[in-house]
């Protein structure tokens, strides 16, 4: 059983194609301020990663958000979130926003998104955390990637126990839920924390 007070939120900053994206993005952010669950996330006021900002906000949650200084401009830093953390790198903003959560919500997104998601999922793999990570996976966007997952899993190259640590729902409730119930593998891939 995990305690889920604050909870990572990885997404784009565009809003895709999809309307149904912004929708459920900002859906989400209410959905967890009404909750009680804090937000961390990259900061942003544009794109999915505003619209769940703003849902939390309006909503009376509290949203932390982390940005690289080179992205303030670029990205376009919220201006009215609880606390804007402001970092040098792209890692240090994950390793900011994986410190200060207690699990990690993916929602659609490009290559940052996905860079985020699998950086934590190995570091779960090699037992260096157990926080759950999960896809709110609207509209089927992650289908295709999820599919390949398991196609590694077919193929030999990740463990089934290892795939089973992303946790899949199209209902916002229902993943928190998992989350909420998640427990990591007992058995970690190779190494243990003690040995890095």
């Amino acid at each position: 059983m995990t305690n889920i007070k604050t909870i990572s939120v990885f997404c784009g900053s565009s809003v895709g194609n999809k309307e149904k994206y912004f929708d459920e993005a900002y859906t989400m952010g209410k959905f967890l301020a009404e909750a009680d669950i804090n937000i961390i996330y990259g900061g942003a006021k544009v794109g999915l990663m505003g619209a769940i900002a703003d849902g939390a906000l309006k909503s009376g949650g509290t949203v932390t958000g982390v940005i690289p200084d080179f992205l303030r401009h670029k990205e376009i830093a919220h201006e009215d979130l609880s606390e804007l953390i402001i970092v040098k790198s792209m890692h240090e903003r994950k390793m900011v926003m994986f410190e200060k959560s207690d699990g990690a919500i993916v929602l659609p997104g490009g290559f940052g998104t996905l860079d985020e998601m699998f950086e934590l999922l190995t570091w779960g793999q090699l037992g260096l955390h157990k926080k759950p990570v999960g896809i709110l996976n609207i509209l089927g966007y992650y289908d295709q990637l999820i599919s390949f997952i398991t196609h590694t899993v077919n193929e030999g190259l990740l463990r089934k126990t290892n795939r089973d640590m992303l946790l899949i729902s199209e209902n916002q409730e229902k993943l928190i839920q998992l989350m909420s119930n998640y427990v990591a593998p007992r058995k970690a891939k190779w190494i243990n924390k003690d040995q890095i």
